[in-house]
């Protein structure tokens, strides 16, 4: 079992990196902020909607706090889903800006949640933390 499961790691980084490969003269070109979402501890992702968005947590007037979002379906079989978000439309938006990942049912309950901090010089990976009621 353990050798099933390295070996679907291994096909799982071949396939970004020939994405990657690939998508590397389009990304060039794009100014898009790309990255993924992961499940906490590798898991898969739950099915649901994604609701990812750029907050400025800098910002205490909520209406501004949400620069840019993107919603993504998950279909509850992937373990990593790749995104794509539209740079702030503002040019006065501050460098405190975070991603945060949103995964709610069909119902609209959340499942689960997590952010981290948009660096430029690094890839974006959220990785999603089950949300306890």
């Amino acid at each position: 079992m353990k050798r099933r499961t390295d070996l679907r790691t291994v096909l799982l980084a071949v396939g970004v990196a020939a994405f990657a490969v690939l998508a590397g003269p389009v990304a060039a070109q794009s100014t898009d902020i790309r990255g993924s979402v992961t499940f906490e501890g590798g898991a898969v992702i739950p099915k649901g909607h994604l609701e990812i968005y750029l907050e400025d947590t800098a910002s205490q007037n909520n209406p501004r706090r949400r620069a840019s979002q993107t919603r993504i379906r998950s279909d509850g079989g992937s373990k990593a889903i790749a995104f794509s978000l539209p740079p702030p439309a503002s040019s006065a938006i501050s460098q405190m800006l975070r991603i945060v990942v949103r995964l709610e049912r069909e119902d609209g309950w959340l499942v689960a949640r997590g952010s981290t901090q948009l660096n430029a010089a690094s890839p974006v990976n959220v990785i999603l933390n089950t949300v306890m009621y």
